[in-house]
């Protein structure tokens, strides 16, 4: 069966037009002489009603996320201050990626779908610079805001439904696959970003044209 032209493009955020969080996970650990891999671990336990989903959920405030990330911490046997894990999750904005938006952004609608917490990036010279970036979607969805999350499909509806597509009509980046396959079960093309030539790559050959 032949798909539909393509009408809209989605784009999470950390990870895909900033770097990954993950790095910086990472280089907390080893300074901390934490296992390799914890914090992934902690946030992955109770995925759905663990401290960062309700964070991302606009359920707890952040001082109530430090607590509750801590008890988590503490019941697998470490002791981790989630305040500065929070400190960790702001990447470096990737300049190719946000070219390929503007360039995307200019003949497909856009949507930002990010999984974020109230008051994230906001303050001084990079949260302007956030600011601008943001500027360039149509629209932006924020679990903190909507009150649900990737990976809820809920989540993808609501994106959809804001731009008047079908899932079929989207491509979908993101850098987790976890987030990638129920978009992908609804219809819609997606792409794993690892690497951001190689994600852009793919995304041309779904457009069939140049984005850079």
């Amino acid at each position: 069966m032949t798909q539909p032209p393509i009408r809209a493009v989605f784009w999470d955020f950390g990870g895909v037009i900033l770097t990954s969080p993950f790095d910086a996970f990472a280089r907390f650990e080893a300074d901390n002489g934490l296992p390799n891999g914890l914090l992934r671990r902690i946030n992955a336990t109770n995925p759905d009603t663990n401290a960062w989903a309700r964070l991302e959920r606009g359920e707890v405030d952040r001082e109530t996320f430090h607590t509750l990330f801590a008890d988590e911490a503490r019941a697998l046997g470490y002791e981790v201050d989630g305040q500065m894990v929070l400190s960790l999750i702001e990447g470096d904005v990737r300049p190719e990626m946000v070219s390929a938006l503007t360039t995307v952004a200019g003949r497909y609608k856009t949507a930002c779908l990010t999984n974020n917490f109230r008051g994230a990036g906001t303050g001084g010279t990079r949260g302007a610079q956030i600011a601008e970036i943001m500027e360039i979607f149509d629209e932006v969805i924020e679990s903190s805001r909507v009150g649900v999350r990737k990976p809820d499909p809920a989540f993808y509806v609501q994106a959809c439904e804001l731009l008047e597509v079908a899932p079929e009509e989207t491509v979908f980046l993101d850098d987790l696959g976890i987030n990638l396959k129920p978009a992908r079960q609804m219809g819609m093309r997606t792409i794993k970003v690892v690497e951001p030539g190689d994600a852009l790559d793919k995304l041309e050959g779904h457009l069939g044209h140049p984005v850079r």
